[in-house]
């Protein structure tokens, strides 16, 4: 096993680690505040989320020998940020991702119900993908409009990575954020103390309702299935990787169990990452790429214990600016699943429903429009099949 490890492998695992910690711990943290998290509920969350992608990534890799990549769920994480607040808060939330943890877990176990997310027609749940992001894409622009001096230094190094390279667009960005936190913003006294420090771990006592199951459990299930593992599972196939996609959903399903009743999202099969480790970047030889994913979980593990000062960090910002580094991340998603959406000239009504009600924010019988946008989409792609 350790004879297989290349340099090629250990750059490629670090440069994916680098890239996607950087392009996606704003949303995260978007979606955990969102929801209620205070300070230190944010901390526990995002620390347990890394820790968990970390260490499921490390043993998937060396499980399985291929670059099985894991990351957590930015879908679902963009959902959250875009969710209304549920009346008993971050608690009630916690009990919501233990529902979707255990979704993905049971899914593992029962194939029937892979199939059946699988089923759901590829428009529609790409347009469900897309009304979960605007919102949050909306963030570059309104900040834009309120503290442009602050933005507009982000929007150009995210514009200068871009022309260079997509995957340098965001790390860019987040370079500049920092460069913005440590001249523009004028910050509090105690800011020019910031040093590392342990992450101080609160504990969560979880609540569940129905309305949350049905609100945030089901369509955060829905997203990351969709926007998650189908992608990374198909990444993996495409790159002739042998994949057990029920072992796959069990073991990802089981660390999103584990870390959920810290506030954590679920952690699940990567696919942007996934794809600067499948390729030949990452070695010449395909059977000893998994430790390029072995590497990126093993940085992911060691960056949990910063959390606490990025976490930090965010709060000297001024209101709006860490969604819109959130938002720019997200655009690519949205210029993905708007694309695929609306792929079907034959079918535009119901991606377009789902669209719409989704990215409305509405709220019937105290369920999100996430939940009703996927009924409705379906329901309509169904009876316009039956139709013709």
């Amino acid at each position: 096993m350790f004879g297989d490890i290349s340099v090629r492998a250990i750059f490629m695992g670090l440069l994916a680690a680098f890239v996607g910690y950087a392009s996606s711990f704003a949303i995260v943290l978007s979606g955990l505040t969102a929801v209620g998290a205070s300070t230190q509920q944010a901390t526990t969350g995002l620390f347990f989320a890394t820790v968990g992608m970390g260490i499921c990534g490390v043993w998937l890799a060396l499980q399985t020998r291929t670059p099985a990549a894991v990351a957590w769920s930015t879908p679902g994480a963009a959902f959250l940020a875009s969710s209304v607040l549920l009346p008993g808060g971050f608690a009630e939330a916690t009990g919501a991702f233990i529902v979707s943890a255990l979704l993905i877990v049971i899914t593992g176990f029962i194939p029937v119900l892979s199939r059946l997310v699988s089923a759901i027609p590829r428009p529609v749940a790409s347009a469900l993908l897309a009304g979960v992001l605007l919102n949050l894409c909306f963030a570059p622009a309104l900040s834009l409009g309120s503290v442009p001096l602050y933005v507009l230094p982000i929007l150009a190094a995210w514009l200068l990575g871009l022309l260079w390279h997509k995957l340098a667009a965001m790390p860019f960005a987040v370079f500049a954020f920092v460069m913005v936190l440590a001249f523009a913003v004028d910050s509090p006294a105690a800011a020019t103390g910031l040093s590392y420090r342990w992450p101080e771990l609160t504990v969560l006592y979880p609540v569940f309702s129905f309305q949350a199951i049905v609100s945030v459990s089901i369509p955060l299930y829905l997203v990351t299935m969709a926007g998650q593992n189908i992608p990374g599972f198909t990444l993996l196939e495409l790159n002739r990787y042998s994949v057990d996609r029920p072992q796959l959903l069990k073991t990802t399903g089981f660390f999103s169990l584990l870390i959920a009743p810290f506030g954590s999202i679920p952690v699940n099969m990567s696919a942007i990452t996934a794809a600067m480790m499948c390729g030949e970047d990452a070695g010449r030889n395909v059977s000893r790429r998994y430790w390029a994913a072995a590497t990126c979980g093993t940085v992911y593990t060691v960056v949990a214990f910063g959390s606490a000062v990025l976490i930090e960090l965010a709060n000297l910002a001024p209101a709006g600016l860490i969604t819109a580094v959130a938002g720019l991340a997200l655009i690519p998603a949205l210029v993905a699943s708007l694309s695929a959406a609306f792929s079907s000239p034959q079918q535009l009504e119901a991606p377009a429903l789902t669209f719409l009600i989704t990215a409305s924010g509405m709220s019937l019988m105290g369920v999100s429009g996430a939940f009703w946008g996927i009924v409705a989409g379906v329901l309509v792609w169904q009876l316009k099949q039956v139709r013709e």
